[in-house]
């Protein structure tokens, strides 16, 4: 073993500055509003953020230019206000692959395994059961109360994002439009590219709990920005022995 002379510096390991520790926060932060936003424009994630839009797009250009996100000019609907249309950034698959859990591969020959031992119903009922510990806790709704309804769309919410999910729950189409559930990120998504059984045991899971029929208008496995599922809310219909009217208020 080599001895230092007593008059040499004690080598000592590097240790991360205050500054490098809070501009990799900073970049965490970006990130995620890149993952929930879908598509964003560096001042919107300033305002979010407090910090100055410099400091966002030199973030954003560090993020384009790793292959993590990319920018794409406004669509005509997205503009506000006069001038050149702001570019609006989001991640890219490249970026998205980054944030997957890293044990795909073996989640993957996991239940290939299975269905070869259990069957298709094996897996189906696999799905069903992760998706019903994930949704634990959640109270079903009545699906006359639309309150009640939304409600329980925003616990399905807030359970998906504990496991993951980065999960929001928006009202759209006021005021009876309904409730778009997205879940902006996929742990299991490259899982759920071979065995889509996993996606439509949550989708039926989410009805189940909301007492109506819901719709998936979008899915992260298709290559969208996020899986989004339509909840409608409806009035609650007239019983059987109840006249209806017609639009003069008349008995029909």
């Amino acid at each position: 073993m080599k001895i230092l002379p007593d008059d040499s510096p004690t080598p000592v390991s590097p240790v991360p500055s205050a500054v490098s520790v809070q501009e990799g926060r900073t970049r965490r932060a970006i990130v995620r509003l890149l993952l929930e936003s879908g598509s964003i424009t560096a001042a919107e994630i300033g305002r979010r953020l407090g910090i100055s839009a410099a400091g966002v797009r030199r973030h954003l250009d560090a993020l384009v230019d790793g292959g993590d996100a990319e920018a794409n000019p406004a669509a005509a609907w997205q503009q506000a206000g006069r001038g050149r249309p702001a570019k609006r950034y989001r991640l890219t698959p490249a970026g998205r692959a980054k944030l997957e859990h890293a044990y795909d591969d073996l989640a993957s020959a996991a239940m290939r395994q299975l269905r070869e031992i259990g069957g298709d119903e094996a897996v189906r009922a696999f799905a069903r059961r992760r998706i019903d510990s994930i949704l634990e806790g959640v109270e079903p709704a009545d699906s006359a109360d639309p309150g009640a309804v939304e409600d329980a769309a925003g616990q399905v919410s807030d359970a998906l994002t504990r496991a993951g999910y980065a999960t929001t729950a928006t009202r759209v189409g006021a005021p009876r439009g309904g409730i778009e559930i997205c879940q902006h990120h996929c742990p299991v998504s490259h899982v759920a590219e071979e065995f889509p059984e996993l996606c439509e045991a949550e989708k039926q899971a989410i009805s189940d709990i909301l007492g109506t029929h819901v719709q998936r208008l979008a899915s992260i496995v298709n290559g969208d920005c996020a899986c989004t599922t339509h909840v409608p809310l409806t009035k609650n219909p007239a019983p059987d022995n109840e006249p209806t009217h017609n639009e003069q208020g008349a008995p029909s």
